[in-house]
């Protein structure tokens, strides 16, 4: 495992998952409600820039490596994951929608693997579609993480709106991957 500055940005995400949820453990007298709700919009923040910045570092100082192509989309999903269910049990998220938005990230994780090992790993290579998906979530959870009105704007209601625009883009993407690998899984079955 290479240790370069993406791979470190990468690790400091994951361990900001237990900072991040522990926030809404934190004793009232620590933190009140709405410190709670800024800290982990703040934590969450972090979390998505350093995806970003990992990602462009190890492009410009050619540190690109094998674990760290891993690694990185294994510590998305679980940051998204942990926001996900820590917003379902604030009541913020349906968990019918965390449910569709996690099961298919597992679903396409283990495709992508299996495609991997049969050496097909092109057919599912990310989508324009997938990112726009990612997007969505990454702007959904940050509002619905603050529960406060920004600029007279309900964040919940703008949030709220985001993570369903999400689960409808992550069905319709993993039909896209679906779609695009059924060839694939018909031949090899």
């Amino acid at each position: 495992m290479p240790l370069n500055i993406p791979n470190l940005l990468t690790w400091a995400r994951i361990l900001l998952i237990p900072l991040f949820v522990g926030v809404y453990y934190a004793p009232g007298d620590w933190l009140s409600p709405p410190q709670q709700n800024l800290a982990a919009t703040l934590i969450f923040v972090v979390a998505a820039v350093t995806d970003w910045f990992d990602g462009w570092l190890a492009r410009k100082l050619d540190q690109t490596s094998a674990f760290g192509a891993f690694l990185d989309p294994v510590a998305d999903k679980l940051m998204v994951a942990a926001a996900l269910i820590v917003l379902v049990q604030l009541e913020r998220v349906d968990a019918i929608v965390a449910i569709i938005i996690i099961g298919r990230e597992i679903a396409i994780s283990a495709l992508r693997e299996w495609m991997a090992k049969i050496g097909a790993a092109k057919s599912i290579a990310v989508s324009f579609l997938g990112k726009i998906k990612t997007t969505a979530q990454m702007a959904a959870i940050p509002l619905l993480l603050y529960q406060d009105n920004i600029g007279g704007i309900s964040t919940l209601w703008l949030g709220d709106w985001l993570i369903d625009v999400a689960a409808v883009l992550t069905l319709w993407s993993m039909g896209y991957y679906l779609k695009k690998v059924w060839p694939v899984i018909n031949e090899r079955c």
